[in-house]
């Protein structure tokens, strides 16, 4: 048996400019259903007109290989509040096809049968093209929903989603994101038997996979990989691959990438100056972060008060006083307001000197123009104060200072 569609209620309130043919396909021919007509599902659970909440909608059943009429049900009856919030929230530009999709989604349960089964219905009844395909996808990565990579997979069969290489490079994505790296190595084998050639783009997201999770030598392996591709590298796989030499803790190697980037007038992104910088600046490599700041400048990006920051921190860490101290002014003179940490940072490099007089005229020169010493730098006063044995003696001495402070 078969169900039957109401030219009153289902033509004129999903498909207002369509029409239903025999086979189950939507044309243009006129806007109505002039007769009833008979939809040829057959073993498929799911064979909706998938309707909105308050809304009636077509639920086929079979039982093996017999096949039952479609009972029609009242949706907006057995939602939850949360998946009527859920529906709420979908996005007004959404086509109606892609939203009775996601109330499909939002509202599924094992007991209906499988997502699968859902995909196959919807898009034998409501004919979909890529863009509602496309859109699923996008609300369904934005919710961070469990079917993503299930209906993104299943896209990737259907003729109507018309899918290219990209749409492949996007589930390798999210199987490096969630650390699933055999599924994106057994995903990317199926892919050369498919007879896809693997391209720079595709490479470039298992460097940054294996960056992420660690591996700096699988990493290298397929960054060799897009080099024997015989075309110029672009900034994100240079960037991916300097990211996993700084993960390893191989500044160095990073740096050289990044030369190498420079003598073919390519500029990486800030953010992988800024964590070259960071890389030397923890391990006190002075020179190493005054290199990558003037590689900064000279890439014509602009300093910003945590890059200055990290240079600060890495002339402390090795003892250089003076040097910091001048970095520590030239952030100022680029009026960033100097931070609790970096001024910390000046008083861990007095402090590997030696100069306690030397640290407590820059906190008094500090006070004048009106900045404060707060916790961390506090803290490493008292622990520098401690080790000297002169805690009590430490406020006579200030008092000292600011009284031959007033009288020059």
């Amino acid at each position: 048996m078969g169900t039957y569609c109401n030219n009153n209620l289902v033509c004129n309130l999903y498909y207002p400019h369509y029409s239903i043919i025999n086979r189950g396909v939507l044309s243009r021919r006129n806007s109505s259903c002039q007769n009833p007509i008979y939809f040829g599902f057959h073993k498929h659970r799911f064979g909706s007109v998938l309707a909105g909440i308050g809304m009636e909608e077509v639920v086929k059943e079979v039982n093996g290989e017999n096949e039952r009429r479609f009972r029609w049900i009242e949706v907006g009856k057995k939602v939850t509040i949360e998946q009527r919030q859920a529906i709420s929230e979908l996005p007004f530009r959404m086509s109606n096809r892609s939203k009775a999709l996601m109330r499909q989604i939002i509202c599924f349960s094992a007991e209906k049968g499988t997502i699968s089964d859902l995909l196959e219905s919807w898009v034998r009844i409501m004919n979909p093209i890529r863009a509602d395909w496309l859109s699923v996808l996008k609300e369904l990565r934005i919710m961070e929903h469990p079917v993503y990579l299930e209906v993104a997979k299943h896209a990737l069969q259907e003729e109507s989603f018309e899918v290219n290489i990209r749409d492949y490079t996007k589930i390798i994505h999210y199987y490096g994101k969630h650390n699933l790296l055999e599924d994106a190595e057994n995903f990317l084998t199926l892919m050369k038997e498919m007879g896809f050639i693997y391209d720079q783009v595709i490479l470039t997201t298992m460097v940054h996979m294996y960056s992420k999770a660690g591996h700096h030598d699988r990493a290298k392996e397929y960054f060799e990989e897009i080099k024997l591709l015989g075309e110029p590298l672009d900034k994100r796989s240079y960037g991916a691959m300097i990211m996993a030499y700084i993960r390893a803790g191989m500044p160095e190697e990073g740096e050289n990438l990044l030369q190498e980037m420079e003598t073919q007038e390519i500029t990486a992104g800030s953010e992988v100056y800024k964590a070259l910088l960071r890389a030397y600046s923890l391990i006190g490599n002075a020179e190493g972060a005054q290199r990558v700041f003037d590689a900064i400048q000279l890439a014509g990006i602009t300093p910003n008060d945590k890059m200055c920051s990290l240079v600060v921190n890495a002339y402390a860490m090795t003892g250089q006083s003076q040097k910091a101290l001048i970095a520590f002014e030239n952030m100022r003179k680029a009026s960033f307001k100097p931070t609790d940490k970096c001024i910390a940072s000046v008083l861990v490099a007095y402090e590997k000197e030696g100069k306690i007089n030397t640290a407590l005229e820059f906190l008094l020169d500090l006070e004048k123009d009106g900045i404060v010493v707060g916790e961390e730098a506090s803290a490493v006063l008292a622990k520098w104060f401690r080790k000297l044995g002169v805690v009590e003696e430490v406020e006579l001495v200030l008092r000292d200072f600011a009284t031959s402070h007033q009288i020059s």
